[in-house]
């Protein structure tokens, strides 16, 4: 793992253990990221998740994307006190492939557009160079009470 891309991601986005789903930034643009995260199988929805065949839920696949996402966003988080992305709404998701325990994902997403206070972006993950999840989904910046 990468620990100057896990102190850049943490410095970015407000998740952290065991919620905190991507391992390293492999790269980033002003509207693209490409981040990565290993599952050991020792997370904590493996026993449970169809036990005799364990799978990463899809539900956790779409929030590692938008989590990519947030850190895509900082930028302009950054621009309102305590700004933090926060999602308004997932289209167009589309589970392809699954992803096991002991499985590498890469997460890439595009901001596609940005319209007043709302993002707009894509996001494929990957699994083996085989796609496992596609989602489009919009955020907008939220305020947090910071104490």
């Amino acid at each position: 793992m990468n620990s100057t891309s896990l102190d850049t991601i943490k410095a970015a986005i407000p998740h952290r253990e065991p919620f905190l789903l991507l391992d390293e930034i492999v790269e980033q643009s002003e509207n693209r990221i490409v981040c990565r995260k290993k599952f050991t199988g020792d997370e904590f929805w493996y026993p449970g998740h169809y036990p005799k065949f364990p799978l990463t839920p899809g539900v956790l696949l779409c929030e590692a994307a938008m989590q990519a996402g947030a850190v895509l966003l900082a930028k302009y988080a950054a621009e309102v006190p305590s700004g933090v992305p926060v999602v308004t709404r997932m289209n167009n998701v589309k589970f392809k492939h699954m992803v096991r325990p002991g499985d590498t994902i890469e997460l890439t997403v595009e901001l596609t557009e940005r319209m007043a206070g709302a993002f707009f972006l894509t996001a494929q993950v990957s699994v083996g160079g085989k796609t496992a999840v596609t989602l489009d989904f919009a955020c907008k910046l939220a305020q947090t009470n910071s104490q």
